[in-house]
């Protein structure tokens, strides 16, 4: 296994700069200058849970249509006040706190130069010279505990350890919502210090240096006392263990991990870093013994309260912290935040019954804690009800990948069906056709009154692949399916178009047209994620082409860095390799930091306006989103396999000036396993592994017959556009161009 070097060069001087570890609970960020190493330490799970909107009856659908048709602002917004509005010493809403870091003073005679990240065990590795010799600081995160082991080649190049709770590098945000100040622990034998929380459990971060070894970790409890000694008692643990301990079982994990991931062998160095780089991040966020990932994972910079509470967003940035999942090869990963979402099942059936009158619907906001509790005060996003179909989406995708039925029929399939009853009662039919009266389109307009309106084309995809995969389910599952599905089907647009300039276009919604750049390319979802209509059939290839044109016209000035894989993915569903490429490079360059540090803002201006411009950034800080890092993956999986209406695509995006590229077997939702290579800029071969018993199209990349070989060298030829394939268990074909002609 070759994967790509990750190196950084010091001084690091943010948070977000520095190279990562991490464990999916614990994250280490690890940065610094001069002689000064500082390790931040963020966990996952450290909500402060006060705070937030309940939802009651007054947020239902009716009450909410009448005051938006009425232009009542004053009325809607009431609605959607968080429960500690104008509280003094109260949050507004729940949110994931900083833990905050040790500094690690070295020797005035050393001095940092560099780091190394070893992608595949997780090791990294700091270089520093020390009276004039190069030196390394090796540090290691145990995979299966909240314990991290800091080995110096020479235990003087160790002064001391500082602490740096975030009660004192947040300045006084912490005080300001009735944090108690730390305990620093007073202990001839290990330092630390100990942070209470108002109404949740608090956590405690330790460290004891033995011979060459600092050992560090953190824990949590209800008490500084009891906190005390579980920190104690986990650094006398693991010193008796040794290192040893960590080794053996990190070296097991991380071997597991990526013995089966598909390994890419792209031209692009560019693109191959951001695609090790990413599974290696995503292994760090996302294991399935770890907490479910939020904006930010465990990766919590210390000098501040984390961006939108490092929450829970499912209007796209929990979506695509998980693509990597399907064609990574990585699909138990899924299961925690499926794990998650089912556990909130009263509070989803309860939230349907309050919006719409219902007993057996589910209802998901757009942004909530681990709890399931509301953020509040954005009105769109409350009612934004894609975010459940989305994640019904990925959790059918999950079944698909998986086979796994019984998953299906136990979670999965009530979950469906309980998203499109909500969908149900907000639908309205008029002269035999479906609209919905009042729907959103991800934060265009913001939560300003002009910010909805009907039959939102985002919503409607959401829809439409809602009820073709309850259709696929119910046959997987032998159940009858709803005439209501069928129904919808036939009777609800798949997008809302208006003329734009004598050109028909896809709108936002009823009368919106896309009228400057905007991040959420929302209005393109039927394209994807959401692949509903044929961007190639005559229904819809003009429109399509005239709303790829409108929203290239309208360019990028207004785009975050995490809608840019989002918009390499579409292109790659036009075949347009080169704009998917280019896409992910402008990424790479303008929303990465010095440390490839993933940013929500731009790093450098003169493509994007958001969170600076000539001007500057003024006293914005940085934030650090994963969401694009994993995006990237994602699109650059897309350039390489993808699934179109059902039709599994070859190097869709790849573009035409890569002489070569491979990669190894990707699973597909048809229980194949794909790999495919290039040469002399044409796809070489093709390799399909069947997993079970299945059936899969998919498009011939070649304009001739296809040889089909099987493993004894039985060759049939194939014909045609769309190859029709029936597999069973084990079956392992070979498919090549046909040249004989």
């Amino acid at each position: 296994m070759q994967l790509s070097n990750a190196h950084w060069e010091f001084p690091l001087p943010r948070t977000h700069t520095g190279l990562l570890l991490g464990n999916a609970t614990t994250g280490l960020m690890i940065w610094g200058q001069d002689n000064l190493l500082k390790i931040t330490i963020g966990r996952a799970d450290l909500w402060d849970h006060r705070g937030g909107m309940t939802w009651k009856a007054c947020q239902n659908f009716a009450d909410i249509r009448k005051h938006l048709e009425a232009n009542d602002e004053t009325s809607l917004r009431a609605l959607f006040v968080t429960d500690t509005e104008n509280q003094p010493g109260q949050p507004h809403r729940p949110s994931v706190i900083p833990v905050g870091r040790v500094d690690i003073q070295l020797s005035d005679d050393c001095q940092l130069i560099a780091g190394k990240l070893d992608l595949a065990t997780g090791i990294a590795t700091i270089t520093c010279t020390h009276q004039g010799v190069e030196k390394n600081i090796t540090l290691k995160l145990s995979m299966d505990q909240q314990l991290a082991a800091i080995i110096f080649d020479d235990p003087t190049m160790y002064s001391q350890c500082i602490n740096q709770p975030a009660y004192v590098t947040t300045g006084d945000q912490l005080k300001n919502i009735s944090f108690d100040q730390p305990t620093h622990i007073d202990d001839p034998t290990f330092g630390g210090f100990i942070q209470p929380f108002p109404n949740d459990p608090g956590i405690a971060v330790g460290y004891q240096l033995t011979g060459k070894t600092l050992w560090l970790t953190n824990c949590r409890g209800n008490t500084v006392d009891e906190m005390q000694k579980l920190v104690q008692a986990d650094l006398l643990k693991a010193i008796a263990q040794g290192l040893p301990a960590i080794e053996q079982t990190n070296q097991t994990w991380w071997q597991s991990y990526w013995q089966d991931i598909p390994q890419l062998d792209l031209p692009n160095e560019t693109l191959q870093f951001l695609y090790d780089y990413g599974m290696y991040k995503f292994a760090c966020t996302s294991q399935p013994d770890g907490i479910a990932c939020t904006l930010q994972g465990p990766w919590i910079e210390d000098d501040t309260l984390p961006p939108w509470s490092s929450d829970y967003h499912f209007n796209i940035n929990v979506q695509m912290c998980y693509w990597p999942a399907y064609r990574g090869n990585r699909l138990s990963h899924l299961r925690p935040i499926f794990d998650l979402i089912f556990s909130w099942e009263e509070t989803l059936r309860e939230n349907a019954r309050l919006f719409v009158g219902i007993d057996d619907g589910i209802m998901m906001p757009h942004a909530v804690d681990d709890r399931c509790v509301c953020m509040g005060g954005f009105w769109t996003g409350c009612i934004d009800h894609a975010c459940s179909a989305w994640m019904a989406l990925m959790m059918f995708d999950y079944v698909r990948y998986t086979g796994d039925l019984d998953y299906l029929r136990e979670k999965v399939y009530p979950f469906m069906t309980g998203t499109l009853k909500v969908y149900q009662a907000m639908l309205e039919k008029i002269d035999g056709q479906y609209h919905l009266p009042v729907s959103v389109s991800p934060e265009y307009n913001g939560a300003d009154m002009n910010a909805w309106g009907r039959d939102a084309s985002f919503q409607l995809a959401a829809i439409h692949r809602l009820v073709e995969d309850l259709q696929q389910a119910a046959d997987q599952l032998n159940l009858t399916h709803d005439p209501t599905w069928a129904d919808i089907q036939q009777n609800l647009p798949r997008i809302t178009t208006m003329q734009v300039r004598n050109k028909e276009t896809i709108a936002l919604w009823d009368g919106q047209s896309l009228e400057e750049s905007h991040r959420h390319h929302s209005h393109l979802g039927s394209i994807a994620p959401f692949d509903t209509i044929d961007v190639d059939d005559e229904p819809y290839q003009n429109v399509v082409r005239n709303s790829l044109d409108q929203w290239v016209s309208k360019g990028m000035g207004h785009w975050s860095g995490w809608c840019v894989p989002w918009a390499s993915m579409i292109q790659s569903r036009m075949h347009n390799g080169i704009a998917a490429e280019l896409l992910l490079e402008i990424w790479e360059r303008i929303f990465t930091n010095q440390g490839h540090g993933t940013l929500h803002d731009i790093e450098a201006c003169g493509i994007s306006i958001m969170g600076g411009s000539y001007h500057g950034k003024g006293d914005r800080k940085e934030i650090m989103q994963l969401d694009a890092g994993f995006g990237a993956v994602a699109a650059i999986q897309e350039m390489l396999l993808h699934t179109r209406r059902g039709v599994v695509q070859i190097m869709p995006g790849v573009p035409r000036h890569w002489k070569t590229c491979r990669f190894e077997p990707m699973p597909t939702e048809f229980g194949v396993t794909v790999a495919a290579s290039r040469q002399d800029y044409l796809v070489q071969e093709i390799k399909l592994s069947a997993l079970r018993d299945t059936q899969m199209s998919l498009a011939n990349p070649w304009d001739s017959d296809v040889n089909l070989t099987d493993p004894q060298g039985n060759t049939q030829v194939l014909t045609g556009k769309v190859l029709k394939l029936k597999f069973v268990t084990g079956d392992q074909w070979t498919l090549t161009a046909n040249v004989s002609k």
